[in-house]
């Protein structure tokens, strides 16, 4: 049974390369002094989001705890009388938002723990370097021949793995460096083939993979131990830096950082091919290239942390690569990783971001060559060269290699077949990854144009010509129903009830025939008892009805009307 395996810290499911957003969404005002309420998000979603409430004396810890960066941090300046009123707190605000951007943008201190635990307590309160101690120890209860010489702090960027200085008591003049890291939410391994596979590492003995000594696995972590380079990693030879210091100070802001000569760079650059040819051929999957895992003996570079893609560690370029959808196998993931080590062999420094059009100068053309393969636009949007192709390209084809015979790794068919599984699974979980980013990008282009001010105007000139559009309609509407009123005859004058209803006249084609001559006038109305009058000849048709209304209305006279006689009852009686 592994030493590992009790205690257990518990499985890790977090991914600490997921960058983490922070907008400060208020303040208030306590009794003597203003807390600011902030909402943190880690990745795109906005469901994984919660609140922090931190005190500007908060921030200055944390700027204190950064200053070792060497990088001068936009934090406003204290300020000890009128720091209640409102002006001030509004201003203050957004200056610490503008101190807040700049660190969780920059690649290594938003990766720090300071930031980390500054920004999300929950998930990062735990002492790390005390359960690495403990971890340890235990070990050497089980095997004394080892001793700690001093532990190595903050001298890589991972959070969850520590370093340790030992040396074996049979061999006190060796140095040897021990790592101790909980396994990662990409371990996709069962423990037996994991075990396996770290078995397979131990026993490795190539020229361009740095030896593997010891290891040991449990639930939820590992341990290692590995030749100590006292010269320290290609990156610390770039920036000309002592490898013990602490990463932050070495790599923040480096004084003396230079790219290496051509002749380096075709040299170390095919060595590191042939590494991943290696692996590639031998069903491995790394990810894990950059310059801190590459160490430099005898003038051979050789690869490190090679098991961190076994253990599920997410790479340090994940950020980066999650960003392009044509990086979606473990082998362009490594191609891509090394488009960024070469640009930082020439230029002496990482990119800053990538795809990249243009290349600062430098004498080294066919080294540009490469690169734009690797990290221009097209090569994102259509792919990029494989490990043997890159080999075969004039920079690297011509590089003479001390080690010629032909090297494999011999994986058994049962690990061989488990790696390959786990490999697809590590590309599963990095093609959903991209898929919700690209899915993000869509809906993030899509809110910016449709608040664009040019979208804003187009809208309103729209909405113009729609309203126009519907006034000039509704006009129209009621002009018909107009005209299908006065046709239908419903605002014509009355007739008398034996007139004949006139025929509509709605659709006619040609102008109505003039009204018939007007019949002669009627008789002398008769007594109200006698008949009726005779009613009026409908023969005419609906012109002879007006007619002989109009003349009926025109030979009224009233004195052929008949008094009519009235009694009075209004007088009272007596």
């Amino acid at each position: 049974m592994s030493f590992l395996e009790k205690p257990s810290p518990g499985r890790l499911l977090l991914d600490d390369t997921v960058p983490l957003t922070a907008v400060i969404e208020a303040s208030q005002n306590l009794q003597s002094h203003t807390e600011y309420i902030i909402r943190v998000q880690r990745g795109v979603s906005s469901e994984n989001s919660w609140q922090v409430i931190r005190r500007y004396s908060d921030f200055d810890v944390l700027n204190s705890s950064l200053m070792v960066c060497g990088i001068t941090l936009p934090l406003p300046p204290k300020k000890l009388i009128g720091n209640m009123d409102r002006e001030f707190i509004a201003e203050r605000q957004r200056g610490l938002q503008t101190y807040l951007d700049s660190i969780t943008q920059h690649p290594l201190l938003s990766s720090s723990l300071y930031v980390k635990k500054f920004l999300d307590p929950n998930n990062y309160s735990a002492n790390y370097t005390e359960i690495a101690l403990q971890q340890v120890s235990m070990f050497f209860r089980s095997d004394p021949k080892w001793e700690v010489l001093e532990p190595l702090k903050d001298m890589g960027w991972r959070i969850r793995k520590k370093y340790f200085l030992i040396k074996n008591k049979e061999l006190p003049k060796e140095r040897y460096l021990l790592s101790w890291v909980d396994l990662g939410p990409d371990k996709f391994l069962s423990d037996k083939d994991l075990q396996s596979a770290m078995k397979l590492l131990t026993s490795l003995s190539t020229p361009y993979l740095c030896p593997l000594l010891f290891s040991s696995t449990g639930e939820s972590s590992a341990l290692l131990i590995r030749p100590f380079s006292e010269k320290g990693s290609l990156r610390d030879h770039i920036c000309k830096v002592k490898p013990r210091e602490s990463y932050l100070k070495k790599y923040c802001n480096p004084k003396k950082s230079q790219g290496l000569e051509l002749q380096q760079i075709k040299q170390y650059g095919r060595q590191i091919l042939e590494g991943l040819k290696l692996l590639h051929d031998g069903g491995v999957f790394f990810g894990h290239l950059h310059a801190s895992n590459v160490i430099v003996d005898d003038g051979v570079c050789r690869l490190m942390d090679v098991e961190n893609g076994m253990l599920g560690v997410p790479s340090a370029l994940r950020p980066a690569f999650t960003q392009l959808r044509k990086i979606n196998s473990t082998e362009s993931v490594d191609v891509f990783c090394f488009g960024h080590l070469l640009y930082e062999m020439t230029y002496g420094r990482p990119p800053d971001s990538v795809p990249i059009d243009q290349y600062p100068a430098v004498p080294y053309t066919s080294v540009v060559s490469v690169l734009q393969s690797i990290l221009s636009t097209e090569a994102c949007k259509s792919g990029m060269p494989t490990v043997s192709e890159l080999i075969q390209t004039p920079l690297f084809s011509d590089v003479h290699l001390q080690h010629s015979e032909k090297l494999q790794i011999k994986v058994p068919s049962r690990l061989k077949e488990a790696l390959k599984t786990a490999k697809e699974s590590l590309e599963r979980r990095l093609h959903e990854e991209q898929r919700v980013l690209h899915q993000h990008r869509r809906l993030t282009r899509a809110q910016s144009h449709h608040g664009s001010e040019e979208e804003k105007k187009r809208r309103k000139i729209l909405a113009r010509k729609k309203s126009r559009q519907s006034a000039y309609e509704n006009e129209e509407d009621v002009s018909v129903r107009n005209n299908n009123n006065s046709g239908s005859g419903a605002s014509s004058p009355p007739t008398c009830p034996s007139s004949p209803t006139p025929p509509s006249t709605t659709g006619a084609q040609t102008a109505l025939p003039p009204p018939p001559p007007p019949p002669p006038p009627p008789p002398p109305m008769l007594n109200s008892s006698s008949c009726p009058p005779p009613p009026l000849s409908s023969s005419d048709g609906a012109g002879g009805g007006r007619s002989a209304l109009l003349s009926s209305i025109q030979g009224f006279s009233k004195g052929k009307l008949k008094k009519a006689v009235t009694t009075d009852r209004s007088k009272p009686i007596i």
